[in-house]
This record gives C-alpha cells, structure tokens and sequence, in this order.
C-alpha cells in the first residue's frame, strides 16, 4: 500500500506516556487516510479497546507498566489475527527486540521516526506485508549467524535485479522507496519482491532478510 492509497484506515494507539499519545494523535490525524478511533494507556486496556473497537491497526508501546506491548501484542494476535499492529520502542536493545520479533507485531518502528516513516509503516502493516526500521533491522542481523561468504549453491540463485531488492529489503526500505531508488514501479518490485520469497522458500519480508544474511546473499 503507498503513501497515495485512499483506503480509510482506523488506528488504536496504546502507549502509557500521554504526551506520546497526544503527538502520536495530532500528528497522525493530519494523514487523510488515518482516523484515530481510541487511546489505551496500557497493554491490558490495549486488548480490551482492541475487541471494543475493531482497528485495522493498534500502534503499540513496548515498555508498559502492567501488561507490556509484546504481552498486549500476542494476545490481540491471537484473538484477533486480521488485526494489523505496529510496535513502537524506545530501545534498541536485542533481548527486547527479538522478543518484540516474536510476539507476532507487523511492524517495528523506533520512537521518533519522522511522521512520514511512521505513516509508511502503518500502511504497509495495513498492506499485509511487514516492515522493519532500518535501526532494528541492523540489530537483527547482528544476533543472526555472521554471514558466511557467498557458496556455489547460491550462486546463480537470484538475479543482479533481484540482488539489489533483496538488499533494499534487508535495509528496511518499502516496495515504494525501493521503486524510487531502483526506478521501477511498485507492481515491478511487487513482482521481484514475490520472486524472491519463493526462491528463498520464505512467506514474508522479514524472512527473507533473515535468510538473506544467514545464506550470505547479502553483504
């Protein structure tokens, strides 16, 4: 989903910190396509809220007193599968991140990313697809297995066009940001994008970054 998509998307925001919350809904309203329908000020009121209204997408706080955001985020996942939801964290520490990884989030963005960033991530949570700030997705690849030099089994496995996507992937970057910096539109890096799951026997992005680094296909 680009940033040029009208489709209506409705967003809960759960974050203990009220000025979070305040600027996390006067910044967000002003995107045409964002209605704010609910607050929550932690993961347990988060829940609750969550089956009360029915978001496309919860933004959620990690660190929460009470009911923290990966707790809130796994049982809203598993209660509610079609729900969209889009961490949001302070820190870049690892033991946090790879539990964040693993509760099921479909989006994982830094506190004080740019609006636009957070926007582009919200609608590409809201896509299907998932998406990883570039910060976090550098501390991912650091807890993987070094990269091991590129074999004869993966050589010829993927196309030079193919390559330079998957890095883009790796980085972080949306299929829209990589249509700018490659110069293809987003059904073209759509298509690649899906050509190279299936190569890499991965259904979605953040595997396919994963198993980018650990077969070394990447740098």
């Amino acid at each position: 989903m680009s940033a040029t998509d009208t489709i209506a998307l409705t967003l809960l925001i759960v974050d203990d910190d009220p000025m979070m919350r305040l600027g996390l809904t006067a910044a967000l309203s002003q995107q045409a396509d964002f209605t704010i329908v609910g607050e929550a000020t932690d993961g347990h009121q988060g829940v609750e809220q969550a089956g009360q209204l029915k978001p496309n997408i919860v933004l959620m706080d990690v660190g929460m007193p009470g009911t923290d955001g990966i707790a809130a985020t796994q049982t809203i996942k598993a209660q509610w599968p079609e729900m969209r939801v889009v961490m949001l964290t302070s820190h870049t520490d690892e033991t946090e991140i790879i539990a964040a990884l693993s509760s099921g989030a479909d989006a994982y963005c830094i506190k004080g990313t740019d609006v636009e960033a957070l926007a582009n991530a919200i609608r590409v949570a809201a896509s299907g697809a998932a998406y990883l700030d570039p910060q976090i997705a550098q501390k991912v690849m650091q807890n993987l297995t070094p990269a091991r030099p590129k074999t004869a089994g993966n050589e010829g496995l993927l196309s030079d066009r193919e390559h330079e996507v998957l890095e883009l992937i790796v980085e972080g970057l949306s299929n829209t940001e990589i249509g700018q910096k490659l110069y293809l539109s987003p059904n073209t890096v759509k298509t690649y994008v899906k050509g190279i799951m299936n190569k890499l026997v991965v259904s979605d992005r953040v595997q396919a970054a994963v198993a980018a680094v650990r077969r070394g296909l990447v740098e």
